[in-house]
């Protein structure tokens, strides 16, 4: 017999989940989100804001910026003048910290559900099938119908075939969160996003970190130009990057892990005090599904759905990372939007060809559209621009000049095709990018428009001005 009737229901609240349930709300309909996950809560209640916000992309910046406050008065006060004796770092104040911050938000979430009258139903939400009501999903043995539902159970994190996580000293991305000392020696299998930021965490707090990847490539996501640049300062750094380097086993010997790995040079072996296992994350959908509901998954595990987030069965959406496109939050907040928005027989679009993407180490790494490769790949002639920090007051003055700005337009019409930044506070930098993009910008309507002086902002600037061989502080080539 089913229970609580809703106009929307959110199976998942992360940021895809949490951001439907709230636009639907603020929708007019009456919406409810349920959630399963408590991350470790003390008071063991569940938690809102998924991965991202509990053990992803907000308590990493944390712990970054707290390495960053470390590494600045170890190396880089000196040049400013100012000299701190004695640093030292408390690992365990340092995580406390990042608790905290991850807390505050966590019970924000809770406060807009409650602002917005979203109702929050602590539980797994499976379906149970459909009826002349709406669709049955039952959450933690109480079925609750809905008109529509909107599917948001996100990922979860890969491990790698015989090498058990533990989180003590195997760990994927949580268990790297949460160390209570600095490792003297780490290791790294991974050498996308989460492998980078947090090996560039405990680097600056002063381990000894080796990276290693399985493809012969540096990001090959990212613009080749960037990933070289990249390459180049992370191993100034101090991390050791090792490509082309397959990890076929590791155990746990002694207190330490033994890793063993192949590379172009045979059979080869790293032993370190903690592993972090950073291959990438997989859809979650477990659990999740009735017989016949008609909701469809791919063979990669991900939910099926079109262009507009719908899947197979009339009413089910879904979105965020258990759908195709990249994992990233703030692609799943826009869907989230868009679905609810959809629900209510209004516009609603996501264009997937101006997510931008951004790795938050030192140099920050941004980017949005089409490498240079891929535009010559499509064959369509291209030109670029761009424009080294080296060459900015303000990064100068920032002591923060290493890397640039890149800009990829059209020879036909001037389009702005990609953008892409190396160098500080790319994270912030890219916005106005993706905004240009937005409204199909020519990188003329970038090199006319007026930027503060001087601002790290007048990179891409110059570098539109580049593109047409007419920037003003560096040489055109």
């Amino acid at each position: 017999m089913a229970g609580k009737q809703f106009d929307v229901l959110v199976i998942g609240g992360g940021p895809g989940g949490y951001v439907a349930a709230i636009r639907a709300a603020q929708l007019g309909f009456n919406t409810a989100c349920c959630e399963s996950e408590s991350y470790d809560d003390p008071k063991g209640e569940v938690r809102l804001g998924g991965t991202c916000l509990n053990v992803g992309c907000i308590p990493s910046k944390a712990l970054l910026q707290s390495s960053e406050h470390f590494e600045n008065a170890r190396h880089g006060f000196v040049m400013h003048g100012i000299t701190v004796d004695d640093v030292r770092i408390d690992v365990r104040t340092m995580v406390k910290r990042k608790d905290n911050i991850v807390t505050q938000l966590t019970g924000g979430i809770k406060g807009l559900f409650k602002k917005h009258k979203v109702t929050l139903l602590p539980g797994h939400g499976k379906f149970a099938g459909g009826g002349e009501d709406g669709w049955e999903v039952d959450v933690a043995g109480e079925v609750v119908v809905a008109k529509h539902v909107i599917v948001a159970t996100g990922s979860r994190p890969r491990h790698l075939d015989g090498i058990p996580v533990d989180n003590k000293l195997v760990c994927d991305n949580t268990g790297a969160l949460d160390f209570d000392a600095v490792p003297k020696r780490l290791g790294v299998i991974g050498a996308g996003v989460i492998g980078l930021e947090l090996g560039s965490v405990w680097r600056r707090l002063g381990a000894e970190v080796v990276v290693l990847e399985a493809l012969p490539d540096f990001l090959p996501m990212a613009d080749g130009q960037v990933s070289k640049e990249a390459l180049r300062h992370f191993k100034k750094l101090g991390l050791d990057i090792r490509l082309g380097a397959k990890v076929t086993g590791a155990r746990v010997d002694g207190g330490e892990v033994k890793v063993a790995y192949t590379d172009a040079k045979g059979d080869q072996s790293l032993a370190v005090d903690k592993l972090v296992v950073a291959i990438g994350r997989r859809p979650y959908t477990k659990d999740l599904l009735a017989e016949g509901t008609g909701v469809e998954i791919d063979e990669r595990g991900f939910i099926k759905v079109d262009g507009h987030c719908r899947t197979g069965a009339k009413g089910v959406w879904a979105v965020g990372d258990c759908v195709r496109g990249p994992m990233l939050a703030h692609k799943g907040k826009e869907e989230g939007v868009a679905v609810a928005d959809a629900i209510a027989g209004l516009y609603a679009e996501v264009n997937y060809k101006v997510i931008p993407s951004v790795i938050y180490t030192a140099p920050e790494i941004a980017w949005v559209g089409l490498t240079e490769e891929q535009v010559k790949a499509s064959g369509r002639a291209y030109k670029v621009g761009s424009f080294p920090f080296a060459a900015s007051g303000r990064a100068r003055a920032m002591e923060a000049a290493a890397g640039f700005c890149k800009v990829v337009a059209a020879v036909d019409d001037d389009e702005i095709l990609g953008v892409h930044i190396i160098g500080p506070m790319a994270g912030e930098m890219v916005a106005e990018a993706v905004l240009a993009m937005e409204y199909s910008a020519s990188s003329e309507d970038l090199q006319r428009t007026i930027h503060a002086h001087p601002t790290l902002s007048e990179a891409l600037h110059e570098a539109a001005l580049a593109a047409d061989k007419r920037a003003i502080d560096c040489l055109n080539k």
